[in-house]
């Protein structure tokens, strides 16, 4: 069966694209199934290293198909309801939880459960036009949806996520990058290429190192000071050891560029 999204992989790279431009990408049952499962599975695939999402067209992600989704779940009982929202947590579980780099490359609007989607990724390059809009009060639903009220206020501050989650206006560009939440902003047709050239470097890069600081940064948010430092100790005891440390060491005393094998 073909997947409801575009599947590239290169140069150990996997590039995913939403593929529905005339609703700005609008997401159906089946592309959030079927992105759970990617996302689920990436651990174990050995074809690639780090994952670039993106959009087709004009839009990233403009959240919930309104027919597709909004319209058939006033159908659903209330076991069917925390079901989809359960489905949509997973999501992004899956996304923070992958031991590689997630890159957005946000080309256009990303909105609603679009945002949060970006909001999930490691990193974010932002085209100059595109925005964000959190929607979810807008439509009579808590903002705080599929993890953005956890992972909102780690980025920009409880006070700027309260504002973006509670109004939902648009956050362009400028104002997403001066706040974090945008790592990058760049000329709109320079976004993919961007997010691709960072790409490469962390797939060329040691790909254990880079896999346990995404795993310890997220580890470390609910811990105290004095938790996260022994964490990291223990951490950074494991990877003193590893190869990679040591392909560092040889190629710096032979003054050459380290071979990286992800061990």
């Amino acid at each position: 069966m073909a997947l409801p999204f575009e599947l590239l992989v290169q140069d150990r790279v996997a590039l995913l694209s939403f593929i529905r431009p005339d609703t700005l990408n609008s997401l159906t049952f089946e592309v959030y199934q079927e992105l759970v499962q990617f996302f689920e599975a990436a651990p174990r695939n050995d074809d690639f290293d780090v994952i670039v999402v993106t959009g087709t067209g004009r839009g990233f992600c403009s959240g919930g198909d309104v027919h597709e989704i909004i319209g058939e779940l006033f159908s659903r009982d209330m076991k069917g309801m925390v079901e989809f929202t359960r489905m949509t947590g997973d999501l992004v579980k899956a996304i923070r939880l992958v031991d590689k780099p997630v890159i957005a490359a946000i080309n256009g609007l990303a909105a609603g459960a679009g945002a949060v989607i970006a909001l999930a990724a490691d990193l974010r390059v932002m085209a100059e036009s595109a925005s964000f809009r959190f929607l979810f009060t807008h439509v009579g639903l808590t903002g705080a949806d599929m993890g953005a009220g956890y992972l909102l206020p780690h980025i920009v501050g409880l006070s700027k996520a309260t504002e973006m989650l509670m109004l939902g206006d648009k956050v362009d560009a400028a104002t997403a990058e001066r706040f974090g939440l945008a790592n990058r902003v760049v000329p709109d047709n320079e976004t993919l290429d961007a997010a691709m050239e960072w790409a490469k470097r962390l797939a060329e890069g040691p790909r254990l190192a880079i896999a346990m600081t995404k795993r310890m940064v997220q580890n470390e948010l609910t811990m105290d000071i004095v938790a996260a430092i022994e964490a990291e100790a223990q951490a950074q005891a494991l990877m003193l050891m590893g190869k990679d440390h040591r392909a560092f060491y040889d190629a710096f005393k032979e003054k050459r560029k380290p071979r990286f094998t992800g061990e």
